[in-house]
């Protein structure tokens, strides 16, 4: 369980990671307003530099499923739902390298996780997947990189996972404020 130090909203406090993820269809509209959260997230100089690829029908489920490391292929392939979350990496006003654009992913990610929670929905992030085989089966240039890919859906039951998964089936604990704030002051 989960402790709270300070008052927080309650879609924050509801997010978290699940691996048990149901098969069963999320509606296209619920899709789209997760991906609309994102849409509203802060970018430097409002680049709004993420770009989604959404897999939702067999065909491009079983593309995107083939990019994830074997580790989350054992729970993920139950997604209904699998987005690919790009950064592209220059502004588009001057061409330069836009440093901010992952942080700024980042941060439309978050928003639509918890459009997600909002939605009744679970989100599960997933670093471990093969970029490189990524910008490849997409086309991606070189001026868009992969960040993760998102499993979307209704949460599902923990009995379906591997047992060294369903151990590990519940809200993580989180590092207390004192690990990660300094508080500079005199």
């Amino acid at each position: 369980m989960r402790l709270y130090d300070h008052e927080i909203i309650n879609l924050i406090k509801e997010r978290w990671s699940p691996r048990a993820i149901s098969s069963d269809p999320v509606d296209k509209k619920d899709i789209v307003a997760v991906l609309e959260a994102a849409r509203f997230a802060p970018s430097c100089f409002n680049e709004q530099p993420w770009r989604f690829i959404v897999a939702n029908d067999e065909k491009s489920l079983k593309k995107m499923r083939n990019l994830l490391a074997t580790s989350n292929q054992v729970w993920a392939n139950s997604a209904p739902v699998l987005i690919l979350v790009l950064a592209f990496n220059k502004f588009a006003y001057n061409g330069k390298d836009n440093f901010w654009a992952k942080f700024d992913t980042g941060t439309s990610w978050g928003f639509m996780s918890l459009e997600a929670v909002n939605r009744g929905l679970v989100t599960h992030a997933m670093g471990g997947f093969n970029r490189k085989e990524a910008a490849a089966v997409y086309s991606l240039d070189e001026n868009t990189e992969p960040i993760a890919i998102v499993a979307l859906g209704k949460y599902g039951n923990a009995q379906d996972l591997p047992e060294e998964l369903r151990e590990r089936e519940y809200p993580s604990e989180r590092n207390s404020q004192e690990k990660f704030v300094v508080w500079d002051t005199e």
